[in-house]
This record gives structure tokens, C-alpha cells and sequence, in this order.
């Protein structure tokens, strides 16, 4: 940072460049989760067999195998569909990054408020979702041995 010194200006006006910077330089630091991996994570799912539709929160993701681009904020239910296999369902959870102690150190108060709001402050796990998809069990249509 450059100072241009003034010989003229009194003590006040240097200290107020000071606090200036100080401040300037501690809300650049805030919510160092949120800078440093984002508020949403790539998450993949994959499925024995391939080709399951999947949902995330009852809204339609895409289709294995495949990565989706989730908010790290909340929990995510998700559901693997496939003609003629049972329903899969997981649920990815959030947990606490390691780029909070960023907040802790650098950023206080604000920065852990901030990334918690927006998301920063989590990972979501797991990471990527497998599936092996069950078939559904057949069913046979039973006849009367008599013809009636």
C-alpha cells in the first residue's frame, strides 16, 4: 500500500489512514468459505445399470451417470428412477468445512454469520452418490385351470 506523507497534516489524518485500511482489510477477509470454495458444490451420481433419471428435492437433475451443482446451504434428498428397477433414495447432508477456522482467525463474527447464510460454510457428503438398482420383482397373471 502506498502512503504519501504530507508534512503539513497532523496525526489524525494518519490515524484515520490507518483505521481506514484496517477496516478495508478485515472485510476483505470475511466469509473466507464462501470465497475460497463457493456456496455450491458439483456432486456426481452414477447407477448400476446406467441410465437412472435422477431427482434432487423432487426437481429433475439429469440422468446417470451425471454431476449436478447443488447449494452446500441444505440437505438434499435425492431419488434414482429406472424403468423396471426400485426406487433408490439418498440423502446428502452438510456438514462443516475446514474453511471455517478462516472465519475463526481471520474473519470473526461476520464472516462465520455470512457463510453460514449463504452456504460457505458447509460441504456436502457424500460427494458422489452410487447406486445399484434392484429389479422389480415380476409379477404373473395366475389362470384357473378350468377356463373360467
Amino acid at each position: 500500500m502506498i502512503a504519501l506523507y504530507n508534512k503539513n497534516s497532523g496525526r489524525g489524518e494518519v490515524k484515520l489512514f490507518f483505521s481506514a485500511t484496517s477496516i478495508l482489510l478485515c472485510l476483505s477477509l470475511v466469509s473466507c468459505a464462501s470465497i475460497i470454495h463457493g456456496t455450491s458444490q458439483d456432486v456426481g451420481f452414477s447407477s448400476t445399470p446406467p441410465g437412472a433419471f435422477v431427482t434432487v428435492d423432487n426437481h429433475p437433475e439429469c440422468t446417470t451417470p451425471c454431476v449436478a451443482h447443488l447449494k452446500r446451504r441444505d440437505n438434499h434428498v435425492v431419488k434414482m428412477d429406472l424403468n423396471g428397477y426400485q426406487t433408490f433414495s439418498a440423502t446428502l447432508t452438510r456438514e462443516a468445512s475446514g474453511w471455517v477456522w478462516g472465519n475463526i482467525v481471520f474473519g470473526g463474527l461476520v464472516g462465520l454469520v455470512v457463510d453460514a447464510v449463504d452456504g460457505g460454510f458447509y460441504n456436502l457428503t457424500p460427494k458422489h452418490v452410487t447406486a445399484t438398482l434392484v429389479a422389480k420383482p415380476t409379477t404373473t397373471a395366475l389362470t384357473n385351470s378350468t377356463g373360467k
